[in-house]
């Protein structure tokens, strides 16, 4: 068989894959199958968990050594020490090409997150009664950056530059090794210019258990960060319910996206945009929105097809698509009335006039408007954060920011005057919940202004 032959053969299999995608019109839904939809293929963790347990108490027994078995054990690389101080790796040679795309990145996420920083700002609630809030940085934390059927250096750096500008004082991150026990020069550089002090080289449950428990080698860190697969997810969920005392960033499942398409959007970038996301891996969710009518569905399908077939990664991206669908809205309200709905990660609007729907959006961890502004850019160097709520969180969670990595503490102070005139009223309070002592605490301190008072 030639080459011809074979490509001829991909397209047909990618074009079989395509035309199993389930479609669904809207209108013509009932309310229960239309919020049947947002949901995504069902995780069973009870069995992931009796898996994961086992590994995650042996890493809180055991430390170290667990460790280097588990790494032996699933990654087939045997190492002698598993953490590496980065101050005395060398600097990693790098392409210079290769080196600039990162310090461009490195300077628009910092710059981004930077910007998030809020000033200080005490409030007097009522004369001599001064509030404010003074943010904090998390001591330790960890970042948790996979490898595996991809490399993710980019991940490196949206987790370590935010904890870097938070000032957090110990940043392990975890990765897993090369077969050689190395450490990804790419992940590296970015580890090294973003402040990460420790590198933990393991990857899955035992690298969350190392960092959540600690070891001899590996400090315990006070909070979780980053993707992973099904069992690096539960792994941060046991642990977060642990004795470790340690927080995570938020619950993730499968990456995802989901994209609006009028008829001016062309079918390249739309097939580009599904397959940038389903090729991660095939466990990804790709959900194509079409919105009014004139969308030439064929020419997006043979795209799909196309591009597919020329993807190295094209196998999980169609095994991506197979479970993925298509919803065609009557026009742009319904189409965002359904994305709300659906609560994504990735939400791209590639419609005309894309801007003056932003103001409708209510649930997407990260947003892309217009034909220009592509989920890549996001993923890689535009400077927002790509650590987002997958799997319908995004209703309640954000992304990960420069606050992920702080916590904040309120403060306040009162003067005599401010005592004498808040005072009376917080005594009633306290004697209405029958809190005598609270109400105690008041009114000696109010007894004593009274005797200070001088004599008129």
């Amino acid at each position: 068989m030639n080459h011809m032959q074979i490509v001829k053969m991909m397209l047909l299999q990618f074009s079989k894959t395509m035309s199993t995608m389930k479609s669904y019109r809207l209108s013509e839904l009932s309310h229960a199958e239309v919020h049947g939809l947002k949901a995504r293929p069902r995780v069973d963790f009870s069995s992931i968990f009796s898996t994961v347990k086992p590994i995650v108490d042996d890493a809180h027994c055991k430390g170290d050594a667990a460790v280097i078995d588990y790494t032996r054990k699933f990654d087939k690389v045997n190492l002698e020490n598993i953490v590496e101080l980065v101050s005395d790796l060398p600097d990693p040679e790098l392409d210079p090409v290769v080196r600039e795309a990162f310090d461009v990145a490195y300077s628009n996420i910092y710059a981004f997150h930077d910007a998030q920083k809020v000033p200080e700002r005490t409030t007097e609630n009522m004369r001599g009664v001064r509030c404010k809030r003074i943010a904090r940085c998390i001591t330790s934390v960890g970042l948790y950056v996979p490898g595996g059927t991809a490399v993710l250096p980019s991940t490196a750096l949206m987790l370590s530059v935010p904890a870097q500008i938070a000032g957090c004082k110990t940043i392990v991150l975890a990765t897993p090794p090369g077969r050689d026990g190395s450490i990804c020069k790419e992940v590296l550089y970015c580890a090294k210019k973003a402040g990460v002090t420790h590198i933990l080289k393991a990857g899955g449950a035992q690298a969350i258990a190392a960092m959540a428990w600690g070891t001899a080698s590996c400090p315990k860190v006070e909070k979780i960060f980053g993707p992973g697969n099904q069992y690096v997810t539960a792994a941060k969920m046991i642990l977060q319910n642990s004795e470790s005392m340690v927080s995570i960033d938020m619950p993730a499942g499968p990456s995802e996206v989901l994209v609006i398409a009028d008829k001016y959007a062309k079918p390249a970038h739309i097939a580009a945009d599904l397959l940038s996301q389903a090729e991660h891996g095939p466990d990804s969710q790709v959900v194509l929105v079409i919105a009014g009518d004139g969308v030439d569905l064929c020419a997006i399908e043979s795209e799909i097809s196309k591009q597919c077939a020329s993807l190295p990664r094209g196998e999980y991206a169609s095994k991506a698509l197979s479970h993925s669908f298509i919803v065609f809205a009557q026009d742009m309200f319904e189409a965002i009335s359904f994305s709300n709905l659906y609560a994504l990660e990735h939400l791209i609007i590639n419609v005309k006039d894309a801007e003056r729907w932003e103001s409708l959006i209510e649930n997407a961890g990260s947003v892309l408007l217009g034909q220009w502004s592509l989920e890549s850019v996001g993923d890689y160097a535009s400077g927002t954060n790509h650590v987002l709520p997958t799997y319908g969180y995004s209703r309640m969670y954000s992304g990960v920011s420069l606050d992920s990595f702080l916590k904040y503490i309120t403060v306040q102070s009162l003067t005599e005057e401010g005592l004498r005139t808040l005072g009376p009223y917080v005594a009633k309070m306290a004697e209405v919940e029958g809190l005598d002592a609270h109400k105690r605490a008041v009114t000696l301190r109010l007894q004593d202004v009274e005797a200070a008072l001088p004599i008129s």
